[in-house]
């Protein structure tokens, strides 16, 4: 995320007449999971791992659905990644069950998608990914995707919570959650073991984590999910 919020890029243009579109269509907000959803995805109820936990039999799981997306999230990207997977969904939003699932890997400087507050605040991640908060215009001190205040993203869908209870299915790497949490250990004043451990923790519900992000990558398009770059 940049650290103007209000700049005027062509994408950030297209988002905004986007919601606009889609408040006129009536689907600000997708349909609701069923159970009749979740088994036409094959995707079992949202349920984080210990860290490469997942085997190529077990994750993202049998995709029934006709249409597939997998979102390679390399970057925070100012959360794009996540809009990326919200304007892949949409147009499936009216189809109940849905007849689209959104894979989004969370891999390399993408990982502190996958962290919750607790964790962003602790470990100063907006300060070092030069991540503002929309709401405070300063350096996040918690993650701004994750059970956003209303208005604050380009559209309210594309919050990582909303995405979850929406179907989507996310694997974040186990290899960046090693990497990343020693990376950042100084900023908080802990070791390297402490902050695994903490940011192991501190993974969203509902957020699986896979062997490594590139792996995630291929078992996606294995189960036939077409590939989107997250920058």
């Amino acid at each position: 995320m940049s650290e103007d919020m209000h700049d005027t890029s062509p994408r950030r243009s297209f988002l905004g007449r986007l919601a606009a579109g889609t408040a006129a269509l009536g689907l600000t907000a997708f349909l609701p999971v069923t159970a009749c959803a979740a088994e036409k995805t094959g995707a079992a109820a949202p349920d984080s791992t210990q860290p490469g936990s997942a085997d190529e039999n077990e994750w993202p799981g049998t995709l029934k659905t006709k249409h597939k997306m997998a979102i390679d999230a390399f970057e925070l990207n100012e959360g794009f990644p996540l809009a990326f997977a919200y304007t892949f969904m949409l147009p499936y939003a009216s189809v109940s069950p849905s007849t689209a699932t959104a894979v989004i890997i969370l891999r390399h400087e993408g990982f502190p998608l996958a962290l919750g507050d607790a964790v962003w605040s602790k470990y100063k991640l907006g300060k070092a990914m030069n991540v503002i908060d929309p709401t405070t215009k300063a350096p996040a001190e918690r993650n701004p995707f994750f059970n956003a205040k209303p208005g604050s993203l380009l559209v309210d869908d594309m919050a990582i919570d909303k995405l979850l209870a929406h179907g989507a299915i996310i694997g974040a790497c186990n290899v960046a959650l090693h990497m990343q949490s020693a990376m950042h250990a100084k900023a908080a004043g802990v070791t390297p073991e402490v902050a695994l451990k903490e940011w192991t923790a501190g993974i969203i519900p509902g957020i699986t984590v896979i062997p490594s992000g590139t792996w995630g990558v291929n078992r996606a398009q294995e189960e036939g999910c077409a590939y989107c770059a997250g920058a």
